[in-house]
């Protein structure tokens, strides 16, 4: 079976080679006996490697973004190659929540009621994608010349799905995190989920 994460790999989805602070443990969860670095690592795995995805996210969006309050692309980046990092947004941001609809949640849910189906984790996806199907239409448009790039429309299509975006890529990884994992797996279960 090929791994959810080397399929991200083949689809040219970006990864960042450091988590950020979400993946972190927070001091109030720290009532559960102390895990040792081995054991801490076992279980955190997964908000770590999430969270260097959702970082690439977040830096496409923050370009993105930037250039529509800016009113002005980056420089020296051409409308083409604009247009085409927003499409690869919408194209690996769609590759990344559909595997993990199939590989990750599914296994995630069986003990973990975040990840079941119409709750708040698969629920901010659906939110998500009607913002990004306006976007990703928007941005077709704008390639094909049907309507002429203005950052400010953008922008406003942007903000249709943007909180629950950003809210969504931390929620994710907070639920992951050692100190919730633990809460559901064994340190030999968490050694055998799919990522």
């Amino acid at each position: 079976m090929e791994q959810p994460f080397e399929k991200m790999a083949e689809e040219g989805l970006p990864k960042s080679d450091k988590p950020t602070e979400v993946a972190a443990p927070k001091a109030e969860e720290q009532c559960l006996p102390k895990l040792s670095p081995q054991e801490f690592r076992t279980y955190n795995r997964m908000a770590e490697h999430m969270d260097m995805f959702h970082e690439n996210f977040r830096r496409s969006w923050n370009l993105l973004y930037g250039a529509c309050t800016a009113g002005k692309r980056p420089a020296g980046m051409s409308i083409r190659a604009f247009l085409n990092t927003g499409e690869e947004f919408c194209h690996h941001l769609t590759v990344h929540h559909t595997i993990e609809e199939q590989h990750i949640f599914p296994v995630l849910a069986r003990k973990m009621p975040a990840f079941k189906k119409e709750l708040e984790l698969l629920t901010q996806h659906k939110q998500i994608h009607k913002g990004l199907d306006k976007f990703e239409a928007y941005l077709g448009q704008c390639r094909s010349g049907e309507r002429e790039l203005r950052l400010e429309e953008m922008k406003a299509v942007m903000e249709t799905f943007g909180k629950v975006l950003w809210a969504h890529l931390d929620d994710e990884v907070k639920e992951l995190r050692a100190e919730n994992m633990r809460k559901y797996w064994s340190a030999e279960e968490m050694r055998r989920l799919p990522m």
